[in-house]
Formats: structure tokens, sequence, C-alpha cells
């Protein structure tokens, strides 16, 4: 039951890198870009995420222990999960346009966005995949799965604040107020 669950998620984030990759064309020039010290202090952990989450074998037999049974509603959740939380990313990722990179970059032109996810997450890319990658591992059922999402949000922590660092460098006051009134990975409940 829950194979067919991992694996209806495995084709969901097969169908997020297709869109990803074709949109990844459309970004702007890069004015600045991070240096590669700052990128790999958050790549590592995201990579060894990925990897924990979706390799076929783990070189570590108790990765692989099950955390709960097989059954329907916890598959059900795990596909539900997974496929809203791409679906925020793929709506973060429209409503930042061409402003988008992969590494932390300011773009020539470069635009500060409120709308959308924006007013209530600074980051609603990572909260997407956060949010899928949970749902992942509810499909996966293993020790890995759980490791992993907390592999990939430790990852994310460390990109975001390395962007809101840049953030404010371009933007100054704006972006302060912004993060003021906004969360960063998860909405602030009170403002």
């Amino acid at each position: 039951m829950t194979t067919n669950a991992f694996t209806i998620c495995s084709w969901l984030w097969c169908g997020f890198l297709i869109v990803w990759l074709i949109w990844s064309f459309s970004a702007k020039p890069t004015q600045h870009r991070e240096d590669i010290s700052s990128r790999l202090s958050y790549v590592v952990l995201t990579v060894a995420g990925c990897y924990l989450m979706f390799a076929k074998d783990v070189p570590r037999d108790w990765l692989r222990i099950k955390l709960f049974s097989d059954n329907l509603g916890t598959a059900a959740l795990g596909i539900a999960l997974t496929t809203a939380g791409i679906a925020l990313a793929i709506w973060a990722r429209a409503y930042l346009g061409s402003n988008w990179s992969g590494t932390v970059t300011v773009k020539v032109g470069h635009e500060l966005v409120r709308t959308g996810p924006y007013r209530w997450v600074r980051h609603p890319i990572y909260s997407g995949l956060i949010l899928a990658m949970l749902g992942t591992a509810l499909a996966r059922r293993e020790v890995r799965g759980l490791i992993a999402v907390l592999l990939l949000y430790a990852g994310f922590k460390i990109k975001s604040k390395i962007e809101e660092q840049t953030m404010v460098a371009t933007f100054g006051s704006q972006y302060s107020d912004y993060a003021r009134e906004t969360g960063a990975i998860l909405p602030r409940l009170r403002r």
C-alpha cells in the first residue's frame, strides 16, 4: 500500500523537478551571487536529506526501521501533504517570477515580492518543500524519512538566514519591515 504511495510521491517530485527546470530558464541575469563556501553550508544538508529520502537503499539497517504500520490513511495523508507542499512551492515560484534563483543571489532589477504566499511567509518555497518532504516521509514510513525532513529543514533554515542578510543589504528597512510582519518558513500567528 505505502510502497505505491511512495511511488506516487516520487512521481510528484519528478513533475516538480521538470517544472522547476523549465522555469529556471526564465530567471533574470544575476547581479550578485553568494560564494561557494556559503552555498556549501546548506547544499550538503539538503542533498543528504534528498539522498536519504529517495535512495533505493541506505547503508545502515537502523535507517530502514519502520516508524508505523502500512495503512491507507497514512498513505493518503502522505500523498496529500506531498501534493500540497509541491503546489505551495510552485505557487510561490510563480509569484517570485524571474527574481528566482536556486542559490542566494540578487538579480538585475530585483524586486521585493510581498504578494501571493509571500504575504504570509518570506520563504514559502521552503515551506512547501518541507511540507512535501514530510508527506513523502509518511509514505516512506522509515526512520530515514524523518531524518531527511530534519536535514532539509536545517539546510533551508541556514539558506534562509543567508538570504535574509542579502535581502536586508539589498532592500534595507523595506525588507526589515517585511520581516517583522511575516514569518520566515511558518506564518506568524500574531502581527
